[in-house]
């Protein structure tokens, strides 16, 4: 088997999680082992109700409830931070041992910038990624350490978007 590589997508653009969500089910329908973390997001969505269910996919989210980080107070977001450091262990643990093929890291930037992880675990796996795991890391601001040893890096910029206009995200489509 050919290593597997590393990507970051980043930017304020839309498509980061719909790309990331398109790579899984490609690789699942190759019969790769899929995990997909999602920091930072707890909503109800289109695509994780319908993968939660696929063969070959799991996905670990959650925060301590589903307000934006901004306006969580104190013990919200260190619940926040306690859920994703379990997912993140859980994550960790399954690409060490094997049991994975293609490990996505959806808004990992973000919890990562804001300290709502261990940072040092986060740094010391990115640093020393299996050779065997394919990663998917996204958030809205890239990390140099990352953009150095990542072989794929892809900026997502937006040039309009219906938010702009104060169109609220719609399901289906959003979420």
């Amino acid at each position: 088997m050919a290593r597997r590589l590393m990507h970051m997508y980043y930017g304020f653009g839309r498509g980061k999680t719909t790309s990331v969500f398109g790579l899984a089910v490609r690789a699942a329908g190759r019969g790769w082992k899929v995990m997909i973390v999602q920091f930072l997001k707890n909503r109800t969505t289109g695509e994780v109700e319908y993968l939660s269910g696929m063969k070959n996919i799991t996905i670990l989210r959650g925060m301590a409830n589903n307000s934006n980080m901004l306006i969580m107070n104190v013990s919200e977001l260190e619940r926040t931070r306690i859920i994703h450091n379990q997912n993140m262990t859980r994550a960790f643990e399954a690409a060490r041992n094997g049991e994975i093929d293609l490990l996505i890291l959806d808004e990992a930037l973000d919890a990562y910038q804001s300290a709502l992880m261990d940072t040092e675990a986060f740094e010391e796996f990115v640093k020393n990624k299996p050779d065997d795991l394919e990663l998917v890391i996204t958030g809205h601001i890239e990390e140099e350490f990352i953009e150095e040893i990542a072989d794929y890096v892809t900026c997502f910029t937006k040039e309009k978007h219906p938010y702009d206009k104060g169109i609220d995200a719609r399901e289906g489509i959003e979420y």
